[in-house]
């Protein structure tokens, strides 16, 4: 897919809380059809910065532009063409999955296939059962699936594999790509590294409110070794997650 035209635009984008500025005046592009990655430490900015872009934090100045709209200005627009899949979902608990999905495309005024949704997700098998029944990989599904009921332009993902097991992050991981695949732009916030790596188009590294370097992974690790860097233990072919997956298989596991 040709990744040329921008669909986010971030300008000089600040926030503060009190005396802590949180976000120091960071500008970057998002392109249309790429997964673009925000990295960092715990209080680099990431969350603060996802936050204002999907228009549920105020901004404090700077300009945000999701598909030529303005954020504060057109603020239900931008809720309109973009889906949030939050670090931490809460749901009705006793309502089905189905329910749930045809609950939420009536909040933006829209019939869905419940169904359909599911599938893209591969919950079909769960489309009758309570989000309280499903394992920590499932509800992450979930979540997506309900960021997708209104057909996003793009789709924010905040932390979206924290705490699962390696066969259901390489899954989320396809699933994500999938998403991208389908003509969807993909943001994502990660403390995973070889997740970045593996799935991100382009990252920016973020510390202490600032953006300190944006570029491809392979770019930041080739500039990295020009520079000298050499690990003290050199790298094996293999990791334990590599070792895990071959004693475990690659298939997802649904408890």
């Amino acid at each position: 897919m040709k990744k040329s035209e921008n669909i986010i635009e971030v300008k000089e984008l600040t926030k503060s809380y009190d005396k802590l500025k949180a976000v120091k005046g960071i500008s970057f592009e998002v392109k249309k059809g790429e997964i673009f990655g925000i990295l960092g430490p715990n209080g680099a900015g990431k969350t603060t910065t996802l936050e204002m872009i999907e228009g549920l934090r105020p901004i404090d100045s700077g300009e945000v532009r999701i598909a030529n709209l303005d954020v504060r200005e057109d603020p239900n627009k931008v809720k309109s063409i973009i889906g949030v899949q939050l670090q931490s979902s809460s749901f009705f608990d006793y309502l089905k999955l189905t329910e749930l999905l045809e609950f939420f495309g009536s909040l933006y005024q829209r019939k869905v296939d419940a169904m359909e949704i599911l599938k893209e997700v591969e919950l079909i098998d769960k489309a009758k059962s309570q989000v309280k029944t499903l394992s920590g990989g499932q509800k992450q599904r979930f979540s997506i699936a309900s960021a997708l009921v209104n057909e996003p332009k793009v789709l924010f993902l905040d932390e979206p594999t924290t705490g699962l097991d390696p066969q259901a992050r390489h899954h989320l991981w396809g699933l994500i790509r999938q998403i991208r695949d389908a003509g969807k732009t993909v943001v994502i916030t990660t403390h995973y590294m070889d997740e970045a790596e593996v799935l991100c188009d382009r990252v920016a590294i973020m510390d202490a409110g600032k953006i300190v370097k944006l570029d491809t992974p392979d770019n930041l690790v080739d500039r990295l070794i020009k520079k000298g860097f050499r690990k003290k233990k050199v790298e094996k072919a293999a990791n334990l997650e590599d070792v895990f997956l071959d004693l475990t298989g690659k298939l997802l596991r649904d408890a």
